[in-house]
């Protein structure tokens, strides 16, 4: 950025610690003020972010808030009384982005696409990318998580040059302290957490998607073909699925090595990646999966779907993990029984991991977001049509 330093708002639907992390590094760079849309979901068990050293306007209370129109007006009250000079919006499909775009568009202020789509997320229909071509049209940069999402956002129209990244970050310095202080007290850590020596470690919402089920079956065959050792699995968080979960590990005879201690909170998190001897993450969509970013922070080996954003970006295959199809469950089997054997070594691999996403950090974040709304502060801004606005207020009476 250069003259005068902006004050930019970033939309965000809820804080988490993600976003705290990010927002702070923002802070040293430039004026930031964040708008919360709703302090509390039914998606993410958090703790609230009670205290955040930067400004905040919530919207809304709840999930339960108003739509269309009324979400409307409140975003754009909001968006005036900051006074933003550019407008970081989460995407393009939520009401709430739709909504400050519009205001965006209206004002003549520059907006920052922040995307971690990409093209293979979902099966693409023509009329709906023609929409999102539409929108992405009324941003001036964008932000994205990594490669998969530079080709996506630039088959939708971005000018390559606007389109920046570092979108999905985690504080990495709170995963790699904190697994290094487990590691240290690990006797202690191991028998208060009631963790073996060595497992797999898995963190996930318990949804389809995450594809849990299967990835219970892949263990189930690892266990069966492997020589011993063999490790257990840690599966972390919880969900819809929980109880088919439960069903399944009582099926394939897993009780004694599958353990499931629930949602854990952020503080809670590196005791068991720093305890843990691998990490897999087996979704079947995942537009990047920032449980691997946490992972490589805290120096495991990670062994990711290929159908997770991330994998260009973070997994060197062979060198700090590998990737698998995520429904080849026998692939899946066959990569823990290697990475559980002499054939890898696991803290080569662990270093390695580090190495990778230590170019992905808050300041990552915070860089690429500065360089977006220089981009975007440049950009021509098209005035916005009786099409445009036409659209903007059809999409917000879904």
């Amino acid at each position: 950025m250069t003259g005068s330093t902006p004050t930019v708002a970033i939309i965000f639907e809820r804080l988490g610690p993600y976003h705290v992390a990010r927002l702070k590094a923002v802070a040293q760079l430039f004026p930031v003020h964040v708008i919360e849309v709703v302090q509390r979901d039914d998606t993410y068990a958090w703790s609230e972010i009670e205290e955040l050293p930067i400004p905040r306007t919530t919207l809304f209370g709840s999930a339960t808030r108003p739509h269309g129109q009324q979400l409307r007006r409140v975003m754009a009250q909001s968006l005036d009384r900051i006074r933003a000079d550019a407008v970081a919006v989460p995407g393009w499909s939520a009401d709430y982005a739709v909504a400050a775009l519009a205001w965006c568009a209206d004002k003549g202020v520059p907006a920052v696409l922040m995307s971690d789509s990409t093209a293979y997320d979902a099966p693409r229909v023509a009329w709906k990318e023609a929409v999102k071509r539409r929108l992405v049209n009324l941003c001036q940069a964008a932000l994205v998580a990594g490669k998969r999402h530079i080709d996506y956002v630039r088959a939708l129209g971005m000018v390559r040059g606007r389109i920046h990244v570092g979108y999905d970050v985690v504080d990495n310095e709170h995963f790699m302290h904190g697994a290094r202080v487990a590691r240290e007290n690990a006797p202690a850590v191991r028998r208060r957490l009631g963790l073996s020596e060595y497992y797999f470690l898995a963190s996930a919402r318990f949804v389809p998607k995450k594809n849990l089920l299967r990835l219970l079956e892949a263990f189930s065959l690892y266990r069966r073909q492997a020589g011993v050792p063999v490790w257990d699995l840690v599966l972390l968080g919880d969900g819809e699925l929980r109880g088919q979960l439960e069903q399944s590990v009582r099926a394939l005879d897993l009780q004694n090595v599958v353990h499931m201690p629930g949602f854990k909170q952020y503080d809670e998190l590196p005791d068991y990646y720093g305890l843990a001897s691998a990490f897999v993450h087996a979704s079947t969509v995942e537009q990047w999966g920032l449980v691997v970013n946490e992972a490589m922070a805290a120096g495991l080996p990670v062994l990711v779907s290929e159908c997770c954003g991330c994998v260009p970006d973070l997994v060197e295959e062979g060198r700090n993990g590998f990737t698998f199809d995520p429904c080849d469950m026998d692939a899946l089997a066959a990569l823990m029984n290697r990475i559980s054997s002499d054939a890898c070594d696991l803290r080569a691999m662990g270093r390695a991991s580090q190495e990778i996403i230590a170019r992905w950090t808050p300041k990552t974040f915070a860089e690429g977001l500065c360089s977006a709304v220089t981009a975007a502060s440049a950009a021509p801004r098209p005035k916005l049509g009786w099409g445009n606005r036409l659209l903007l207020s059809t999409l917000l009476l879904r």
